[in-house]
C-alpha cells in the first residue's frame, strides 16, 4: 500500500471521528511542495535517524549518470544539466517530509544532506546524509546505483534514514527517530 493510500485512509479515520495519531503523516516542505500536492512528477521524502535537530535538511536531485551524480552544481549547469536542490530549516520535533521536483518522469540521483553547523559546505565530522537505498554510506561518496530514484509521472514516495559519522564510517544511529 503506498504512503499516499495510508495518508488517505487517515484522513478518513478523522473525518469519521476517530483518532489519527500526530506523527501518522508529515505535509510536505519545501519550495516543491505543491508538485507534491498536486501530483508531480516529484519525489516526497520521509527523513528519520536524526542525531538532533539543529541546522537546515537538503534534498538535491541529480541527472541519472554516473558522471553527474554529486557534481558541483555550477557545473552541471554550466554544461546546461538538469540540477534542483531544496533547503529547509529542520522542524524542532514530529515527522519530516520533504518535496522535490523533476523536470520530467525518469531516473535520477538523490541525496539527502543534515546541516547541522550551519556552513554551506559538508562536514564528515559534523553533517549527515541519506541516500534513497538506505544502505550505509561507509566511508567514500556514494555511488549513483544506491542513490538512484525512478520517478513516475505522479510522486514518488521515499522514507530514508539519515545517518552520521559513526568511527570511521557513516552509518545510522540506532534507536533514533
Amino acid at each position: 500500500m503506498t504512503w499516499r493510500i495510508w495518508k488517505l485512509g487517515f484522513g478518513l479515520l478523522a473525518a469519521a471521528g476517530f483518532a489519527v495519531p500526530a506523527h501518522a503523516a508529515a505535509e510536505p516542505l519545501g519550495e516543491d511542495r505543491a508538485a507534491c500536492l498536486n501530483g508531480g512528477p516529484a519525489i516526497e521524502v520521509n527523513l528519520t535517524g536524526w542525531k538532533d535537530r539543529a541546522g537546515e535538511i537538503k534534498l538535491e536531485l541529480y541527472p541519472g549518470a554516473q558522471e553527474d551524480f554529486l557534481k558541483d552544481d555550477r557545473d552541471l549547469r554550466k554544461e546546461g544539466k538538469f540540477f534542483r536542490r531544496v533547503a529547509v530549516p529542520v522542524p524542532p520535533s514530529g515527522p519530516v517530509s520533504l518535496c522535490i521536483k523533476a523536470p520530467h518522469p525518469g531516473r535520477f540521483g538523490l541525496f539527502v544532506t543534515h546541516n547541522r553547523d550551519g556552513r554551506n559546505a559538508f562536514s564528515i565530522w559534523q553533517d549527515g546524509a541519506g541516500i534513497a537505498s538506505n544502505r550505509k554510506i561507509g566511508r567514500g561518496k556514494p555511488r549513483l546505483e544506491a542513490s538512484t530514484v525512478e520517478v513516475p509521472a505522479g510522486v514518488a514516495v521515499l522514507n530514508i534514514q539519515l545517518q552520521y559519522l559513526r568511527g570511521l564510517a557513516f552509518g545510522p544511529i540506532r534507536g533514533k527517530e
